[in-house]
C-alpha cells in the first residue's frame, strides 16, 4: 500500500523562458520545463529522485499525489 503525500512547489519563470519548478519541503527538488506542465512533470520525478523512489519502489514509499503551486 503506498502512502500519499502532498508537497509545495514554487515555480517561476527565469530570464531564458524557462519554468523553474523547486519544492519548498526537499531543497534538493528542483527541475525546469520549457511548458508549466514540463516543469510539474519534471518536479514530481525530481522528488521521487530525491525520497531516493523508483517507480518498482514507490508501491511502498510515499506517493506525490498532489502538487500546490506558491506563489
Amino acid at each position: 500500500m503506498s502512502v500519499s503525500r502532498s508537497f509545495h512547489v514554487s515555480i517561476r519563470r527565469d530570464e531564458a523562458g524557462y519554468y523553474v519548478a523547486r519544492c519548498q519541503e526537499l531543497p534538493a527538488a528542483m527541475t525546469q520545463g520549457k511548458t508549466e506542465e514540463e516543469a510539474i512533470h519534471n518536479i514530481k520525478e525530481a522528488i521521487h529522485l530525491v525520497l531516493g523512489t523508483t517507480r518498482e519502489e514507490q508501491a511502498n514509499k510515499p506517493a506525490v499525489t498532489a502538487i500546490e503551486l506558491v506563489a
